[in-house]
């Protein structure tokens, strides 16, 4: 996948990962999700094209969160090394970026949130377990 692509989605992006952060961030999409809802049922679909990137910066910022890694905005997206992530998400991140404002990429954006959101949980559920038997 061409990095350029992912750059100019990516805010300015200097704090840490944390449950906290994490919320926030995941409310911050749910906001970008609920205005994209009502863009694209009235069929708006020019004024999608801003927060499809917003959206798409917050997904890639999640995914690495999620990973416990750093953002890194200069180098691609290192799928092979991402522990959690959802199925085919090296082919739905790039069609998505091939194409933001449609509404089948604000789909796949959105499932990608819902499945990330699950692995997650999923993750720290493992995790909680595995330190109360250590």
């Amino acid at each position: 996948m061409d990095n350029q692509l992912i750059i100019p989605y990516l805010e300015k992006i200097d704090i840490e990962a944390s449950e906290e952060n994490i919320s926030l961030l995941l409310a911050k999409w749910d906001g970008i999700r609920s205005e994209l809802e009502t863009l694209y049922r009235n069929r708006d679909q020019k004024s999608t094209l801003q927060l499809m990137k917003k959206g798409i910066g917050y997904f890639i910022q999640f995914l690495y969160w999620s990973n416990d890694r750093q953002v890194q905005s200069k180098e691609p997206i290192p799928f092979n090394l991402l522990e959690i992530k959802p199925f085919n998400l090296e082919e739905r991140i790039t069609y998505i970026l091939s194409r933001p404002n449609l509404f089948h990429s604000y789909r796949q954006l959105s499932e990608l949130f819902t499945e990330q959101e699950k692995l997650l949980a999923k993750k720290n559920i493992v995790k909680k377990r595995l330190s109360q038997k250590g």
